[in-house]
């Protein structure tokens, strides 16, 4: 909990930033909203959505870009691979993951106040998107969130984890932040992607960051189904960053003599 609480601070003492951020997805959402909307005019009903909810999803993909950091980044621990100061944190008598997980927990909750909610709520203004139906829906959303919280960080960490074998990791960085961006369901909701594709993209890891936490929102899956399809990913992801980080450590003792 002391790294969660860290982690909030730390990234509160850019609110300028945050808001920034804020502002810059609210304006991406209501122009996006205008373009579902033309394309739900003429389409009614695609991919199970109606108009409504078409908007409502893309001002819920906007909140999200923050607490899930959907463009990548968000870790520092490929700066601290090249410069060396990662042996001190592998001399931690902690766990390198859990340690930059509580931080990014942290990032996270600070993040949902401060570039989430300032989008939801104009969107719920200008446009007037739909709330949670019941309160089985109210429940599960915010396990939804945490779980894709949890999907992002698995997923972030392996690919920083990937700095103690590659010399730069910009170019898997920038690989890492397409497929994300469109397999994640931010550009367009994943529901409207034809056939084979629309059924692997589903199935993605990167699925469980915006598509399905917005349809939990939306009460347009079931609420178990997708609570356990985020699970099995936030599982997998953290298991395999468990393994690698082992592999890691090993690596830099070889390295080092």
């Amino acid at each position: 909990m002391r790294l969660i609480r860290y982690g909030f601070r730390r990234h509160a003492t850019y609110w300028a930033a945050a808001l920034a951020g804020a502002f810059t997805n609210t304006v991406f959402g209501i122009l996006q909203a205008y373009v579902l909307i033309a394309l739900w005019s003429t389409r009614p009903g695609l991919g199970g959505y109606d108009l409504a909810d078409a908007v409502t999803f893309c001002f819920l993909a906007q909140a999200y870009i923050g607490p899930m950091q959907v463009f990548g980044g968000g870790l520092d621990l490929p700066e601290r691979v090249r410069s060396g100061d990662v042996a001190l944190d592998l001399a931690r008598p902690a766990s390198l993951q859990l340690w930059y997980l509580s931080e990014d927990l942290g990032r996270a909750a600070y993040l949902v106040i401060a570039r989430s909610v300032p989008p939801t709520l104009v969107g719920a203004l200008v446009f007037g998107i739909a709330p949670p139906a019941g309160p089985g829906t109210w429940a599960a959303f915010p396990v939804s969130v945490a779980l894709a919280v949890l999907v992002s960080f698995g997923w972030r960490y392996l690919v920083a984890l990937a700095s103690f074998w590659v010399l730069d990791d910009r170019g898997l960085a920038i690989v890492s932040l397409i497929m994300t961006t469109f397999f994640s369901g931010l550009m367009l909701p994943l529901v409207i992607f034809p056939g084979w594709l629309g059924e692997l993209a589903r199935a993605l890891p990167w699925a469980a960051m915006v598509q399905v936490p917005a349809d939990v929102y939306l009460g347009t899956t079931s609420i178990g189904g997708a609570l356990a399809f985020q699970a099995f990913w936030a599982l997998v992801l953290l298991g395999l960053g468990a393994f690698v980080t082992a592999a890691a450590r090993r690596k830099l003792v070889i390295q080092g003599g």
